[in-house]
């Protein structure tokens, strides 16, 4: 049984480190910790990015990351996840978002952790503006992204 779930969003950087130190130290049966973390890229659809701006409903999208984490802990043996999911205007090579997760053997970690990304990138309600050299445009989740959440289906 899960004993840790946790869900963050916000506009503060976070620290891979002490994240992963605290759900280490939630439970001495974690054998493995999977951890992705993603970063604003400078170049995306064949233009450059100079910025990236996210906005959330606050509530409804702590809500539906946990969601996520209580379907990944139903599927895999986890004995814990964390999702950071930050908003506000990041820019090339800052961090995005962090997943853990963390189940007594690596198997069950790493699938959770696609698992998870590939639902935040479809299932998550953010809205995702880039700022490129032309203006800004929405960006939408892609047909790729889809698929990939459609195979856990």
């Amino acid at each position: 049984m899960t004993q840790y779930l946790s869900v963050s969003v916000q506009h503060e950087d976070f620290d891979l480190g002490r994240e992963h130190k605290t759900l280490l130290a939630s439970d001495r049966g974690i054998g493995a910790i999977v951890a992705f973390v993603g970063t604003v890229r400078d170049l995306n659809l064949a233009d450059d990015v100079v910025a990236l701006e996210l906005e959330h409903y606050p509530g409804m999208t702590e809500k539906s990351l946990l969601k996520i984490l209580e379907q990944a802990a139903q599927r895999w043996s986890l004995q814990g996840a964390r999702v950071i999911h930050r908003i506000g205007k990041m820019y090339p090579g800052d961090q995005i978002v962090l997943v853990l997760t963390a189940s007594a053997h690596r198997g069950d970690a790493f699938e959770a952790n696609r698992f998870v990304m590939d639902y935040l990138k479809t299932e998550a309600p953010f809205w995702k503006k880039e700022w490129t050299p032309q203006g800004p445009r929405w960006i939408e989740a892609r047909d790729s992204d889809h698929r990939a959440a459609a195979k856990w289906k």
